[in-house]
């Protein structure tokens, strides 16, 4: 009989950690969202942050934001009460996963390929990058996640659930759910295959190129005030694609991969929340514009708290 609806198992082996783990990734969670919004909101704001690199960065901060609320708010739930998830909640919950990660892909290959131009051709920076073009990559992006993951998860839903109910995770993944159908799936493991290829190693062939291009221009600038520069400006880049592919990347390019499940758990839960809450620390950290300006933000903040009473008594 197919199944109506599922139960995450999430880390009910760990019963003594329940509030331990609410508490961290309530946290965690908090620190996400304020971080990321914080990030949209001085790079909004700020004209000084108007370029390709900070519109690239808003856009990357939305997907954060989107992909741990599909995620993180209903496994803090889940910590403490039965951890029931219907079978369309859980189609649709895969179905954004799948695609949030696939804009996020290509959205870091799109900010590799800025950063390589700003390195490689800086005179020709303003033309090759201009508002139309980084608009253009920035809906190329967001369209890239929606097709292919509405096939996946159209064809992986319409298989037939029977048996165990169980999903061994704390979302519904592609590895846990699959283990779940009971019929013949090397067909739709081959097309997982290739999306996967297609999804996550193109775009970090790109990126590896990218930065094989950025590195050889940089060892060739005869200043090495220049070269610091130039690296420093691509070095919060490097850091959260690097954390990126190696969780998220490893997990879903070879999704029946012998990892262990409470392994697997960790790693995904690595880059469904401890990743998105470094992404805005990561940029912020290692960029004086954004620490300026972020400054300026919050200043306003701390001006408007301390106008506020008296504006309450008048």
């Amino acid at each position: 009989t197919n199944q109506t609806y599922f139960i995450l198992q999430g880390f009910s082996c760990l019963t003594t950690l329940q509030d331990f783990l609410f508490r961290v990734i309530l946290l965690m969670f908090l620190i996400t969202m304020a971080g990321n919004l914080l990030i949209i909101i001085t790079a909004t704001t700020n004209h000084t942050l108007h370029t390709p690199m900070y519109y690239f960065l808003q856009n990357l901060a939305v997907i954060e934001i989107c992909f741990t609320l599909n995620i993180v708010p209903r496994m803090l739930v889940d910590l403490w009460e039965r951890k029931v998830i219907s079978f369309s909640a859980c189609a649709l919950q895969f179905y954004f996963v799948l695609s949030f990660i696939t804009s996020e892909c290509f959205l870091l290959g799109a900010m590799a390929y800025d950063r390589y131009v700003a390195v490689y051709h800086p005179l020709h920076y303003a033309k090759r990058m201009n508002s139309r073009v980084c608009l253009h990559m920035v809906v190329a992006c967001w369209v890239a996640g929606i097709s292919p993951s509405l096939g996946l998860t159209a064809w992986l839903f319409s298989y037939p659930f029977c048996g165990p109910r169980d999903i061994e995770h704390f979302f519904c993944d592609i590895s846990p759910v699959l283990v779940l159908v009971c019929s013949n799936t090397h067909l739709f493991r081959y097309f997982l295959f290739i999306a996967a290829v297609l999804i996550i190693l193109i775009p970090f062939i790109l990126i590896v190129a990218s930065y094989i291009q950025i590195i050889h221009t940089i060892v060739q600038m005869p200043s090495a005030e220049r070269r610091l520069k130039a690296f420093l400006t691509c070095l919060a880049h490097l850091v959260v694609v690097t954390l990126f592919y190696c969780t998220a990347g490893l997990m879903h390019l070879k999704p029946r991969c012998g990892l262990l499940v409470h392994s697997r758990k960790l790693m995904a839960l690595s880059y469904t929340v401890v990743t998105p809450m470094l992404n805005p620390i990561i940029y912020s950290l290692h960029n004086g514009e954004m620490k300026r300006a972020l400054r300026k933000v919050l200043g306003r903040g701390q001006l408007f708290s301390k106008m506020s009473p008296s504006l309450q008594v008048h």
